[in-house]
C-alpha cells in the first residue's frame, strides 16, 4: 500500500469516526463507539481494488434513473447515469435491503423517483424497485438492492469490491445479475496484493 493510499484512507476513516462522534448516526439505538466500530471495517478495502478503476471509464449518460453497463477488470459491471459503481451487499438476502443509518450514509442506496431505465447492456427484465423502510424505491438488479460506495471518488472507481462493513461483504455486480467476487487488486497488470 502506497503512502498516498494510506494517506487517504486514514483521512476517510478519521471523518467517518468525526462523523460517529458528532451525531450523525441518528437515534437508531446504536452508540456512537458501536457506529464507530461499523465503519471502521469500511477502511480495509483493497488499497488497490481502486486501480482496477482505470480501466472502467464511465461517462454518464441518461436520465438519472438510467443503469448502465461499463467493461473494466473485473468485467462488464453496472454504474449509475452518474457512472459511480453499484454494489451488492450479501446481507441482502431478498430485495429488501438490510442496509440503513449509518450503513446507509457509507453504502447510498441507490434511489429513483421513477421506474428505472436499462442503458445498452442491461437486462431490462432484471430491473426493477423495492420499497425501503423509509418509504423511498431502491434500484434492485436480478433482485439485489443496488448502492454506491461513498468511498469511491470519481466515476468507475471500485474501490468498495471485496469491502467487508456493517456485517457483511460488498460486491460489483455484472450485467448477468450476479455479484463478482474476484479481487480487484488480482485483476490484470500486476497491481499486487493487498
Amino acid at each position: 500500500m502506497n503512502n498516498r493510499t494510506r494517506t487517504a484512507t486514514a483521512a476517510f476513516a478519521a471523518a467517518l469516526f468525526a462523523a460517529a462522534v458528532t451525531g450523525c448516526s441518528g437515534s437508531g439505538g446504536r452508540s456512537a463507539s458501536d457506529e464507530a466500530s461499523a465503519r471502521v471495517d469500511t477502511a480495509t478495502a483493497p488499497a488497490s481494488a481502486s486501480a482496477a478503476a482505470d480501466t472502467v471509464v464511465a461517462k454518464p449518460s441518461g436520465p438519472p434513473n438510467t443503469i448502465i453497463s461499463k467493461s473494466g477488470s473485473l468485467g462488464t459491471i453496472l454504474l449509475d447515469a452518474k457512472g459511480r459503481t453499484l454494489y451488492v451487499f450479501d446481507k441482502d438476502t431478498s430485495s429488501k435491503s438490510m442496509c440503513t443509518g449509518a450503513c446507509a450514509t457509507q453504502w447510498p442506496p441507490s434511489i429513483v423517483t421513477a421506474k428505472p431505465k436499462a442503458g445498452k447492456g442491461v437486462k431490462s427484465d432484471m430491473l426493477s424497485t423495492s420499497t425501503r423502510s423509509d418509504n423511498k424505491k431502491q434500484v434492485t438488479y436480478n433482485g439485489h438492492p443496488l448502492y454506491t460506495f461513498a468511498g469511491d471518488q470519481k466515476p468507475g472507481d471500485t474501490s468498495g469490491q471485496g469491502v467487508n462493513a456493517f456485517g457483511a461483504k460488498w460486491y460489483v455486480i455484472g450485467t448477468n445479475g450476479k455479484q463478482i467476487t474476484k479481487s480487484a487488486s488480482s485483476q490484470g497488470g500486476g497491481g499486487g496484493g493487498y
